[in-house]
């Protein structure tokens, strides 16, 4: 393979899952981490990636208001339009972190009441002059590379809390796998965020669907819903119905 056609692989990964870690990209493309190491710094010197400790994350993950870095933003707007549509007035929302939930906050009825917990400061600024919302930000440890807060101290809270509805994103979702992360402390806080909820909504877009991280949150029995920016036609979708309902 080609340096262009290498780099070009990473760019495609990072866009669809926010972050990599070298580890993960020096298998998948059968190279020394050496190598990945020369093409992350590369790619971040032109300006197309943010490179950081063990891997690099996307421009639109580190700098989530300049909107026009955000990967497939009108698929990720999609699925923020189908995810609130499962919101009632009077629900207690438990909201993960990223750019579609950022997307998801944006959208959220001014008519409507609702209390907010989030462990993402960034949801939490989009969601807290909402006139009929009380927002709730957990506190704990907040991540650089993730922009969440996690930890023990997370982790005790959510035990406290019991939701209506839980919306969370992912960085891998399969069907044998089920939901999947590279981060063992996102993975903690994700599972007491499930555990949390009455029902629980993956929000991921398309690309997603079939890949695999090296750690499982959860098998897709616990989780209620699937949205995704894809339509019912779609053959993966298709296949995800079958075992979960999908919007």
């Amino acid at each position: 393979m080609l340096k262009e056609e290498r780099q070009q692989y990473i760019i495609n990964q990072i866009n669809i899952h926010n972050k990599v870690l070298s580890t993960d990209l020096s298998a998948q493309l059968n190279v020394s981490e050496d190598t990945i190491r020369r093409d992350l710094n590369e790619l971040a010197e032109l300006g197309k990636i943010v490179k950081v400790y063990g891997g690099a994350l996307s421009k639109s993950f580190h700098y989530p208001f300049s909107g026009k870095e955000v990967y497939n933003k009108d698929g990720k707007k999609e699925i923020a339009r189908k995810a609130a549509k499962l919101i009632e007035d009077g629900m207690v929302l438990l909201i993960g972190g990223g750019t579609t939930m950022i997307e998801l906050a944006r959208i959220f009825p001014e008519n409507l009441h609702c209390t907010i917990f989030t462990i993402s400061p960034l949801v939490a600024l989009e969601l807290v002059e909402h006139p009929n919302m009380s927002v709730n930000l957990l506190a704990g440890q907040l991540g650089g590379n993730s922009h969440i807060v996690t930890g023990s101290q997370v982790i005790s809270q959510l035990s406290e809390i019991k939701a209506d509805l839980c919306f969370l994103g992912t960085n891998g979702i399969s069907l044998t796998h089920g939901i999947t992360d590279s981060d063992w402390e996102v993975v903690q806080v994700k599972k007491a965020m499930i555990k949390s909820a009455s029902k629980t909504a993956i929000l991921s877009i398309s690309e997603k669907l079939d890949s695999v991280q090296k750690m499982q949150i959860c098998n897709l029995n616990n989780i209620n819903c699937l949205i995704t920016d894809a339509d019912e036609s779609h053959e993966n979708v298709k296949r995800y119905a079958k075992k979960i309902t999908v919007l």
